[in-house]
């Protein structure tokens, strides 16, 4: 849990003072999933405002994917104080879409790692993307995520994390992904 009280953090370069309420992380469950699709259409909303058209098209992630991640507990939501408002998939082992990449590649590409996936906040929360970085980074020293190249607010929280660019990835269906990595000891 993430202590309540005031915080001090940069927000597109100038400090500012922010009231802050305790963040709760726990494994989602499928009386969430109402909550969760609402979470990822406002997230979805967020990156057509930002200009991002073409990624979470079709639906995704659909409620079925939703409930698989929770079948295989990987689903988790933050919850600031005891409302949902942020939601995302933490699955440990190889990622099928990763095992090819382009350019530079992975820092780390024999050690096992952990992914970030489908990482969904409300418009009007803050700070959930740092909450969800620092859980998982609490519980695997090599975390690896992708993003959409037009996503610039998730860009922006996975770089300011300390997360590396380390090339492209293509999904199953074959639209490329920015691929990142961040490992203990290398900052």
């Amino acid at each position: 849990m993430m202590p309540s009280g005031t915080m001090r953090f940069c927000d597109a370069g100038r400090f500012v003072h922010m009231r802050v309420t305790a963040m709760r992380i726990r494994t989602a469950n499928n009386n969430d999933i109402p909550r969760i699709m609402e979470i990822c259409g406002e997230a979805r909303d967020i990156m057509r405002a930002d200009g991002n058209m073409t990624q979470w098209t079709g639906g995704y992630p659909s409620e079925d994917v939703i409930r698989t991640d929770i079948d295989s507990s990987a689903g988790f939501v933050i919850e600031v104080g005891e409302r949902i408002e942020g939601y995302f998939a933490f699955i440990s082992g190889v990622e099928p879409t990763y095992l090819e990449i382009d350019g530079s590649g992975w820092i780390d590409d024999i050690n096992p790692y952990c992914t970030i996936h489908r990482l969904a906040s409300t418009k009007t929360s803050n700070g959930i993307a740092r909450a969800c970085f620092e859980w998982c980074w609490g519980r695997c020293s090599n975390l690896r995520i992708d993003t959409h190249e037009d996503n610039r607010i998730m860009r922006h929280c996975i770089e300011s994390f300390g997360f590396s660019y380390c090339g492209v990835i293509h999904l199953r269906n074959g639209d490329p992904r920015l691929a990142y990595q961040k490992l203990h000891g290398r900052q």
